[in-house]
């Protein structure tokens, strides 16, 4: 069988591969077509898409972005950013335009291979899983569950953020340095080589534990509920948004809010975490994020998550876990329902035909 020749062509072909091969074989099979190689071309345009969603949707939010980090990390007995309107004003004050797009060409750096490798492998996964649960079921009908699509999200985000993770860590430290730093990075790449120097390999994954765990309600559902919120919408039709079996662009732009919306809130204490520990060991740093709540000038000292977690309650409070929240819901609603308008209609110019439900 076709499938058996997939899965003997190399060892070392990792699963989500061997699946992605399986599904497109299996979705020709049904056609009666005689399946080719990888689709290349097909992946290429795939991976396009993803990556210019990701790069516009940072983009049109990057002052917002640069505060919640801000907020996030900033030593609670050097208050400089006090919400959201004071916050960009203040940095408009101080640093000017340039300011505001600190650290945005970083985050589009990384943003881009991120997002490129995200929606591509949702798409895969998602045909992998609905193949798989298909020929379980002996239901050649069924469609994906929102338990399952969950999974595919959840397996879409840690596969892009594990692959990407060290240009997420440096450009968080770009983004909070400000003229007045002692030490300034000048991009980049010289960045994580000044990272890699001083810190060693393994500072580029700090934070990298409590990342993963936020991804799975993050990502996992953002693309749940957008899908189901999509799949509902198209079935029921309610108040005719639906023309010619297809949703108009500002009705997925709502869904993509409403995916935004729900994710973000529930993993964001997370992503503090996270953000503050990628902080630590960074000397020059120390007046500008937290410092544990002692003296301003004391150093991060964080054994791991639990201990970040348990630290930064005991000295801040519950609330402190929500820095940057409101900033951040801001952000992060048009960002992902933008970032998702543009991968399909990317997509659809491109002409990529990848839809699980194809």
């Amino acid at each position: 069988m076709a499938s058996e020749d997939v899965v003997g062509k190399s060892t070392g072909e990792s699963a989500v591969t061997t699946i992605v091969n399986l599904a497109e074989e299996a979705k020709l099979a049904r056609k009666g077509v005689k399946a080719p190689g990888y689709a290349v071309l097909s992946i290429c345009k795939s991976l396009v898409a993803g990556g210019v969603a990701g790069g516009v949707s940072r983009t049109a939010v990057a002052p917002l972005e640069r505060l919640k980090i801000l907020l996030q990390v900033q030593n609670p007995h050097s208050i400089q950013y006090n919400g959201t309107i004071q916050g960009l004003k203040y940095i408009w004050k101080s640093e000017g335009l340039r300011g505001l797009f600190r650290g945005n060409g970083t985050n589009c750096a990384r943003i881009v291979p991120n997002s490129a490798v995200k929606f591509f492998s949702y798409e895969q996964a998602s045909s992998g899983i609905l193949w798989l649960y298909r020929r379980q079921s002996g239901n050649e009908e069924a469609q994906l569950t929102p338990v399952l699509r969950l999974g595919a999200g959840a397996c879409a985000g840690i596969i892009a953020m594990s692959a990407t993770y060290p240009m997420d860590m440096v450009r968080g430290r770009i983004t909070v340095q400000t003229e007045k730093s002692p030490y300034q990075y000048r991009g980049m790449f010289h960045a994580l080589g000044t990272v890699y120097r001083e810190e060693g390999f393994r500072a580029l994954y700090k934070g990298w534990l409590p990342s993963v765990i936020g991804v799975i309600p993050y990502v996992g559902l953002n693309f749940a509920v957008y899908e189901s919120l999509k799949e509902w919408l198209i079935k029921s039709n309610p108040y005719g948004l639906v023309e010619d079996s297809e949703l108009s662009v500002v009705t997925r732009l709502g869904c993509g809010a409403v995916a935004g919306t729900v994710g973000q809130t529930v993993a964001y204490p997370l992503d503090v975490i996270r953000r503050r520990m990628q902080m630590v060991g960074w000397k020059d740093a120390a007046s500008v994020v937290t410092g544990q709540g002692r003296s301003g000038g004391a150093p991060l000292e964080y054994t791991g998550m639990v201990d970040a977690f348990r630290k930064t309650v005991r000295h801040e409070g519950f609330g402190a876990l929500y820095k940057g929240l409101v900033p951040n819901s801001v952000k992060v609603v048009p960002s992902i329902a933008i970032a998702f308008v543009t991968y399909e209609v990317v997509k659809d110019i491109l002409g990529v035909e990848m839809r699980i439900s194809d």
